[in-house]
């Protein structure tokens, strides 16, 4: 089979300069925007494991978790209101992208974070102080209006912002401010739940109403934050545009990238209609990654392997708040290999993270599946399970996370935002955030159903997809590790599949110097 890596990623054009402390801090405070969607992401689950949570809005997972209804483990959640609570927010976030991209191409990257940040505010407010399930829906959708902003904006600012050969790392602290607020949002579940379990609705209402402090956060950043080069240019800010590469990349020489820029501004403009052109022959080979990597990316069953910690956690004898406790330690796990990619992915490239995430998640998932079908079977009523086994689990589990925090977590945003040119950029982004929302949709949607259903089958459902993804990753991804983004045409002509894209249409697609040299 050939594989995309015969392409080499060295040879391209190298521009002067350095990572300043400005394009540092500045990609940090870019980043931000990562946290309130890690926030809800890790907020929503806590919340489901408050009993008092549960009473009030959803009474028969209540009924069923506390053993009341039915001991089947594999059945407890399967609720079409919860499903929907956490769904809701996706749906909407998949409309809101779409509004965004074309606010992101012609106000800026700037002012769509800020907006994703004031929309989140809102959710944040409306559930905190929700009487009723309406409520609760209403504050997940405009959650996921703000979550659909900043997914649009931050990995496109950071891509712009980095320079070349730092552009990984620096994009991926998105997916490192995503595992924080993931992180933060346990930690801020775990205490409140310990301090204001009995206080009545206080502990859920202040763990939801917590996301108002990452939404400040980017509400505030954005005030300080100057827009990309790039966006300058193309909203003919040139003088300023020039200014803010002199500054980002700490030295007076910037004429080189500077002029590209400018001449990748101009071909955009000549695209008027660029949904249109995202879907012509030309875009082809990167629109493929745009659409099939966040699907795949909501396919490695991270919501498999997580619903069981609770469980074994419990065993290993963390008490009443075991599910807090492992989400709090799986989270930790999930953040500080976020920092292993962050460290790698412009050393050893984005293919081999892939590969190696793509084969350890494959291992864990068909060795915790074939564990679980031995203690769990198909009634969902475990035996007495040991320590000694339950912690064989867990250590599974949080290897498992690794796999996705090194790997599809982070490359699965990084990717998609560095591959296209500049007049399908914003539209690109839009496509790969609807089909990421799209599909975290679907799977939350469908998932605790397909759990009751299939029970531990569900576990290699998902390993199977992991060998699909990898083959298609090895197969079909050219490694983008070094190529500035206004050279990155030149990956897809030395392909061995989609060079007969762009080298029979010699069109905007591919970067001057590659057309030069064709």
């Amino acid at each position: 089979m050939a594989g995309g890596g015969m392409v080499s990623s060295s040879g391209g054009k190298q521009y002067p300069g350095r990572t300043t402390l400005r394009v540092f801090i500045t990609c940090i405070v870019a980043a931000f925007g990562g946290l309130i969607f890690g926030y809800d992401l890790g907020i929503s689950g806590g919340v489901t494991s408050m009993d008092v949570f549960l009473k009030n809005f959803f009474p028969e997972v209540y009924l069923k978790e506390s053993g009341s209804v039915s001991t089947n483990q594999y059945c407890t959640f399967n609720s079409p209101v919860l499903t929907l609570f956490t769904s809701s927010l996706y749906l909407a976030a998949l409309v809101s992208c779409l509004l965004a991209s074309t606010i992101t191409r012609a106000c800026g990257r700037r002012p769509t974070m800020l907006g994703g940040g004031v929309l989140f505010l809102v959710g944040a407010l409306l559930n905190a102080f929700a009487q009723n399930i309406g409520m609760l829906i209403a504050g997940r959708l405009f959650l996921g209006f703000g979550i659909g902003f900043a997914n649009q904006a931050v990995p496109i600012y950071l891509s712009e912002t980095a320079p070349y050969n730092w552009r990984g790392a620096l994009n991926m602290m998105f997916q490192l401010a995503i595992t924080l607020g993931i992180l933060f949002a346990g930690a801020a579940n775990y205490l409140f739940d310990m301090f204001f379990k009995n206080n009545g609705n206080l502990a859920w209402r202040l763990s939801l109403g917590g996301a108002a402090v990452p939404a400040l956060f980017i509400i505030i950043g954005s005030f300080f934050l100057p827009d990309t080069p790039n966006s300058l240019i193309e909203r003919g800010k040139l003088e300023e545009a020039k200014a803010q590469l002199v500054k980002l990349r700490g030295v007076d020489n910037v004429d080189e990238e500077f002029n590209d820029l400018k001449e990748a501004s101009e071909t955009s403009k000549q695209i008027k209609h660029p949904w249109t052109m995202l879907f012509t022959r030309k875009y082809r080979p990167q629109l493929v990654f745009a659409i099939f990597i966040p699907a795949f990316q909501q396919f490695t069953g991270m919501n498999v392997i997580t619903f069981y910690a609770p469980v074994l956690f419990k065993t290993v004898g963390f008490g009443s708040s075991a599910s807090l406790i492992s989400t709090l330690i799986t989270n930790t796990f999930n953040c500080g290999a976020t920092l292993v990619s962050i460290f790698t992915v412009d050393k050893i490239g984005r293919r081999k993270l892939f590969l190696e995430g793509g084969i350890q998640m494959f291992l864990s998932q068909v060795i915790v599946g074939g564990l679980i079908a031995w203690k769990f079977g198909t009634s969902g009523n475990p035996v007495e399970l040991s320590k000694g086994f339950a912690v064989l689990l867990v250590s599974l589990i949080c290897v498992y996370v690794c796999g996705f925090a090194w790997s599809w977590g982070p490359l699965g945003w990084l990717v998609p935002s560095e591959i296209f040119p500049l007049e399908v950029r914003s539209a690109a982004q839009a496509v790969n955030v609807s089909v990421n929302m799209i599909f975290t949709f679907l799977i939350a949607q469908v998932f605790t159903m397909m759990l009751c259903h299939m029970k531990f089958g569900l576990f290699f459902f998902f390993a199977f997809f992991l060998i699909v993804m990898s083959c298609f990753i090895y197969k079909y991804l050219p490694e983008t590790k070094g190529v500035p983004m206004e050279e990155m045409g030149r990956v897809w002509e030395q392909h061995p599949v989609w060079s007969k894209y762009v080298v029979q249409d010699k069109g905007i697609a591919m970067s001057n110097a590659a057309a030069q040299n064709a």
